[in-house]
């Protein structure tokens, strides 16, 4: 379908690129538009290996959230979430354990009018209006508190947000508030791409990102700034590693070098 053809939600200016849409790109999608695609194909052009990259999280996130079901979690609240995909969080949860209950985290109008229009007749799952950086409105969401008890162990997952928020908005203590907010027994799963292996491709591609999110502050990381995400938890073996190296499905697929720089991790709550 053209992009004359597709009907964009009103008031949404397709001619500015955004987050979101161009992660659909990487992913083979199709809910994207000419200007999305121009700055996919920039940040293509400085690192091919960000297709890889975003096919490495999309496959993690599966990964975590079948370990976490079957360790008997039955609540999610899934943060900056991106664009609707095959195999979302709530269809990989609910395929083992139907009762599960998923609540989608987003700021964008195209995610949330697209996962509201995909989950109008899912009651398990839902999508409110929110962002990581504003943890206790996002709790008191009544939405939220309408499928997620949270008197009872809860997972958090934040797979892409917080590489694109800069320490100026002190993330960390963003997540310290969530982690105090919930009980023990909760996991937090956490993604961010790292520069430790390529650290020339972080001035091109944060150049890129802060035009595309109208910011001037770098958001860029190291492996060591991102473990700081996980102070107050205990890490889940095998640790903050690269994606693909997290309880890979074939062991196989782990040799060989590391081609791409995403890191995650999943933590557990044990102590109030």
């Amino acid at each position: 379908m053209s992009d004359a053809a597709r009907r964009p939600a009103s008031g949404l200016n397709t001619s500015v690129p955004n987050v979101a849409r161009m992660n659909d790109y990487f992913l083979g999608g199709k809910d994207n538009f000419a200007a999305d695609r121009e700055a996919a194909e920039r940040v293509l052009a400085v690192a091919p290996e960000i297709r890889a990259m975003a096919q490495e999280s999309h496959a993690f996130l599966g990964r975590v959230v079948r370990h976490l079901v079957e360790q008997g979690m039955r609540q999610f609240v899934v943060i900056g979430s991106g664009l609707p995909t095959r195999r979302s969080a709530h269809e990989v949860a609910q395929e083992i354990e139907p009762e599960t209950r998923v609540v989608y985290v987003a700021t964008d109008p195209v995610v949330l009018s697209h996962s509201r229009a995909m989950l109008a007749t899912d009651g398990r799952t839902t999508v409110v209006e929110g962002d990581v950086l504003h943890p206790r409105e996002l709790l008191a969401d009544p939405e939220l508190r309408r499928l997620i008890d949270l008197e009872r162990p809860v997972a958090v997952l934040i797979l892409s947000a917080l590489q694109f928020i800069p320490d100026e908005d002190d993330p960390h203590k963003s997540v310290a508030v969530l982690r105090e907010a919930v009980p023990v027994g909760s996991h937090f799963a956490i993604a961010h791409v790292v520069f430790d292996t390529r650290p020339e491709a972080a001035g091109p591609l944060v150049d890129i990102y802060r035009r595309v999110l109208g910011r001037q502050e770098d958001a860029s990381r190291t492996s060591d700034q991102v473990l700081r995400f996980f102070d107050g938890l205990e890490l889940v073996e095998p640790g903050l590693v690269h994606l693909r190296h997290w309880r890979p499905d074939n062991p196989l697929t782990t040799r060989g070098p590391d081609r791409t720089w995403s890191m995650g991790g999943v933590g557990r709550k044990t102590e109030g």
